[in-house]
């Protein structure tokens, strides 16, 4: 019988099941990898929006600011297992199943996009508006100074957000496991926790804690290569 209490129980390499360790550990590296694609996208998105409307006059500019704004505040503020539960219908109707890592999609994508919008609207308005008011004096358009401009002198620090926010949703995928998304966070739930297995448990957080420091290497060289500044 294997002993489930004390140092010993978390050093029984023998009670873990490599293959569904591996299976679950690709499943959390590809909830995480393609959300954030989906979160980038999202993010960079509203944050334009954000940013664009802010100081604009308008009516309309005003609406759309005020309404993306709402978005982004209420979505950012909500706890991710409430979110999870609450878009259960959605995620039924989007995914055809509340279970599974391609059911934590939704929750993962909406839960994380409003907050690196937010992060993405604030590099935006640090970009320095002396190199803006020069890119306007030579008549480049809305469209060319977002994208030869804007979006150019802000890659680092969107990089460098999205290695942040990337990190964020691996703890959310883990968090979503537990209530039957797959990945590592169901497997050390399950098979861990539920079996009173502390290997499974602890062989899962060593992996979850080896992806995050290899994002956060992988982003840092990013943000190396593209910071001017380091040149």
């Amino acid at each position: 019988m294997a002993n489930t209490t004390g140092l010993k129980s978390y050093f029984q390499f023998k009670n873990v099941d490599w293959g569904s360790m591996m299976s679950a550990t690709w499943e959390t590296v590809w909830m995480t990898l393609l959300s954030m694609v989906a979160i980038v996208i999202l993010g960079i998105i509203l944050g334009l929006i954000l940013y664009e409307t802010r100081s604009k006059s308008g009516v309309g500019y005003r609406i759309l600011n005020w309404i993306v704004g709402l978005f982004v505040n209420i979505f950012r503020s909500i706890p991710f297992i409430i979110l999870i539960i609450l878009l259960l219908p959605i995620t039924m109707k989007l995914a055809g199943t509340i279970i599974g890592p391609r059911a934590a999609l939704p929750s993962l994508i909406i839960s994380a996009a409003p907050f690196y919008a937010r992060m993405v609207e604030s590099y935006f308005r640090e970009v320095d508006s002396g190199v803006l008011e020069a890119a306007e004096s030579m008549g480049a358009t809305t469209w060319e100074i977002i994208t030869k401009v804007l979006l150019p002198e802000s890659k680092p620090a969107l990089i460098a957000g999205a290695t942040v926010t990337t990190i964020s949703l691996i703890g959310y995928t883990a968090m979503a496991g537990a209530i039957g998304a797959g990945g590592l966070g169901n497997l050390a739930y399950q098979d861990g926790f539920q079996a009173s297995n502390n290997t499974v448990t602890l062989v899962a957080t060593v992996i979850i804690c080896l992806f995050v420091f290899i994002v956060q290497f992988v982003g840092d060289v990013f943000v190396k290569i593209t910071d001017k500044r380091t040149l």
